[in-house]
């Protein structure tokens, strides 16, 4: 059976991914919900020094202490740059990589380059309160907590490491609702030709697990 370590989006907490621990474990998979540092239940933990590169150090900590050889790592929208920072340090340990309609940068990218003008203007204006932190949307779930900017604003530093996992998997929300506002269709559009990768077309909004938790953990099953 496989171990799968799942991190949410900005803004969210392992909580999310709570469903699908669940369902996971009664199939026998261990799976692990990572609230990262600055969010959610560690909120307190926020100060300048949570960055991009410290979420990527925490998570391959977790990830290198995990009994198992290999993990599927799973990355929801932000989580994306994150889980992509932990193949590349430490590729012998990343089995599989699932991005949830998430960012997938290249060396120096950040999400501020890699997002549209929408969310560069949710980034400043979120940030406008605190200077510190990003506001949770006001539609997100109530227990959402402001994101540490930092991490949306800081380069990702990668070898290229990661390329080398041999199963990579893209699943795109696609719904007509999101699609106009997605900042992750060049992105889709990009990997649909790299035989590297396998691209999935979820008929949802960026909120997988809102209408389609069974979608996403039909995907997870794939890859392990």
């Amino acid at each position: 059976m496989a171990t799968v370590v799942l991190l949410p989006g900005a803004c969210h907490g392992g909580w999310w991914f709570e469903p699908l621990v669940r369902r996971l474990g009664e199939l026998g998979h261990e799976a692990r919900a990572v609230t990262l540092a600055g969010v959610g239940e560690r909120a307190d933990e926020l100060t300048g020094r949570v960055t991009l590169d410290s979420h990527v150090a925490e998570t391959a900590e977790l990830v290198a202490a995990e009994a198992a050889e290999q993990v599927v790592l799973v990355g929801h929208s932000y989580a994306g740059s994150v889980i992509t920072g932990v193949a590349d340090r430490i590729p012998a340990r990343v089995g599989a990589l699932l991005y949830l309609d998430a960012f997938l940068p290249e060396d120096g990218d950040s999400c501020w380059s890699m997002t549209n003008g929408e969310q560069r203007r949710w980034y400043i204006e979120g940030a406008g309160r605190t200077g510190l932190a990003v506001d949770p949307l006001p539609f997100f779930d109530s227990r959402a907590t402001p994101h540490p900017l930092a991490t949306l604003l800081q380069r990702s530093r990668l070898s290229g490491a990661w390329r080398s996992i041999p199963i990579k998997h893209y699943a795109a929300a696609a719904s007509p609702e999101w699609l106009p506002l997605s900042p992750f269709v060049p992105t889709t559009e990009r990997l649909r030709g790299d035989p590297g990768w396998t691209v999935h077309d979820l008929p949802v909004g960026h909120n997988v697990l809102v209408n389609g938790p069974d979608l996403v953990l039909d995907l997870i099953l794939r890859l392990t």
